[in-house]
């Protein structure tokens, strides 16, 4: 009898669908599942699992993953696979490592440390989404489904440069986006607080978006701004899928700002009017006030041309210098959502060098006056020092309106996780426990199986999955049985490496990557591949 042919027995099925749970027995042949019911036939066959005063969910699909390099390098992936995660979405915010020449891959790598670190012992031989997928098939934790990241497009057709695109160059952006969309990618990211996607005009995108939904697939943004403007850049998102006929997907769509805390409703009516006139919308949230990046991303777009090296070149400059404390002090950073930078809210998660592992945890004005210093200079000094290898936590979210949005019935879970660094956000290990434990049995702001939709049907819904995000006869047995009444996020500001309580087994087709709580030797993931 195959590993991944057994019974599961008197287990709660939450089904993904956004109903309750039904005690059932269900049975898996050859990593499909193919009887569900309250007595099986042929139940007794292979081997038996007891699911009782457990609940067995549909795997957790992660719509917002930084874990790009993680499910190539790290096997185990913990992170994901102790909170029940059994597919990736990647290629967030615009900014990955595929579609990219031996150059950009360079460029990315620098750019994209505070995210993802930059693993010397991994084989940089990718370059397409086809041939990213073709690794990813190898041999990985969970599954893994793959964005276009318009920033890489951008910067592989143009480089790091500001301006608008030229027809030509448009027309190659256009092509590198047909033939990834080709390969199996599942719409475009965009990341427009970031270079150099923030350069790009509106039209750009709208013309990208036209391509992606030719072949069905969506737009999932880091709009152009989450501070004092939220709303025009959220407006802008809606008129580009109006005009490109493109799904909508706001990912991390956190409203944080002063101007917006408990006024969720805006963006309720803005969406509304939106569907009104055709546009499809779902959104993504991760359950936490504070956020994460890399901590150059702070910087005003015209210190970040042309790249890395060229930024760390403009910084040397005095008067260049003293421009960019005047914007992050004064006038306001395009980097920082056009406001100035709140020092005491920004923490250093992760650094590069040893001599500054002293400086990890702290807020940048505590840094500060450890080597007395104002605190504009000490960051400029530092994150020239970290040759802006560094990564912060920021914290600047509002807890009504964090669970207002979670509340809508557009919303999904996407964890934002950026697993390296010293002392990466807890969302990278606490996300999908934390939803359960807290907010769905703790606080019942979300029932149980309410929770699992989101983090189930619903996402497989807006990939165009048909073979998983459910338990129903023909899906593929990605799924995870957890206690529902100890699930919970254990993972912490101080200690984020921490893996969730609660979760006994997790499968991907059929295929244990968790058991009694421990994870397996296996890597069944593969590379999903959007049907085109």
């Amino acid at each position: 009898m195959s590993e991944n042919t057994f019974t599961i027995r008197g287990a709660n099925v939450i089904d993904g669908s956004d109903t309750p749970a039904q005690r059932l027995d269900i049975l898996i042949t050859n990593g499909v599942i193919s009887q569900l019911g309250s007595i099986l036939r042929g139940a007794e066959e292979g081997k038996v699992i007891d699911g009782s005063g457990l609940t067995l969910a549909p795997g957790f699909i992660d719509m917002h993953s930084h874990s790009d390099l993680a499910v190539l390098t790290d096997k185990q992936h913990l992170a994901k696979v102790s909170q029940g995660v059994t597919l990736e979405v990647v290629g967030q915010d615009g900014l990955s490592y595929v579609p990219s020449n031996p150059e950009t891959l360079l460029e990315l790598r620098e750019q994209l440390f505070g995210w993802n670190s930059d693993p010397k012992d991994l084989k940089w031989d990718f370059h397409t989404v086809g041939e990213y997928l073709d690794r990813v098939d190898n041999g990985c934790a969970v599954n893994v489904a793959y964005l276009i990241p318009h920033g890489s497009v951008r910067m592989l057709v143009r480089g790091n440069e500001p301006g608008t695109a030229s027809d030509d160059e448009l027309a190659a952006m256009k092509q590198l986006t047909r033939k990834a969309m080709q390969e199996g990618a599942f719409g475009l990211s965009a990341g427009l607080t970031y270079t150099p996607a923030m350069y790009a005009d509106n039209d750009e995108i709208v013309q990208l978006c036209k391509v992606v939904a030719g072949f069905g697939g969506f737009y999932a943004p880091h709009h152009r701004n989450y501070g004092a403007k939220f709303l025009e850049a959220v407006m802008e998102c809606l008129d580009i899928a109006k005009l490109s006929k493109s799904p909508l997907h706001l990912t991390h769509c956190h409203m944080s700002h002063p101007n917006f805390h408990g006024k969720t409703g805006l963006l309720f009516e803005q969406i509304q009017n939106a569907e009104k006139q055709g546009v499809d919308v779902t959104l993504d949230t991760y359950p936490y006030l504070a956020g994460s990046t890399y901590l150059h991303a702070l910087l005003p777009s015209w210190v970040q041309a042309g790249g890395s090296k060229k930024t760390l070149q403009r910084l040397s400059v005095m008067e260049n210098r003293l421009k960019v404390i005047y914007e992050l002090t004064v006038s306001g950073s395009d980097g920082n959502h056009g406001g100035v930078v709140n020092w005491p809210a920004i923490n250093i998660a992760g650094v590069e060098k040893s001599h500054n592992m002293r400086l990890v945890g702290m807020d940048l004005v505590s840094a500060a006056q450890l080597v007395n210093k104002k605190v504009e200079d000490f960051y400029l000094d530092f994150i020239i020092d970290e040759e802006l290898k560094a990564s912060c936590v920021i914290f600047a979210g509002h807890e009504p309106n964090v669970r207002a949005i979670m509340q809508d019935s557009r919303h999904m879970v996407g964890s934002d996780g950026i697993l390296t660094g010293n002392r990466p956000h807890p969302r990278g290990y606490g996300t999908f426990a934390r939803y359960l434990g807290v907010y769905a049995r703790q606080e019942k702001v979300l029932t149980m199986h309410g929770a699992v939709a989101r983090m189930t049907g619903r996402p497989a819904k807006r990939l165009g999955l048909t073979d998983r995000g459910f338990i129903k006869v023909g899906m593929k047995a990605d799924m995870v049985l957890f206690d529902s009444q100890t699930v919970v996020d254990r993972s912490t500001y101080e200690q984020p490496r921490v893996a969730a309580a609660g979760f006994e087994m997790v499968w991907v087709s059929g295929v244990a990557t968790l058991r009694k709580g421990a994870r397996t030797e296996a890597t069944p993931g593969q590379g999903v591949r959007k049907v085109v």
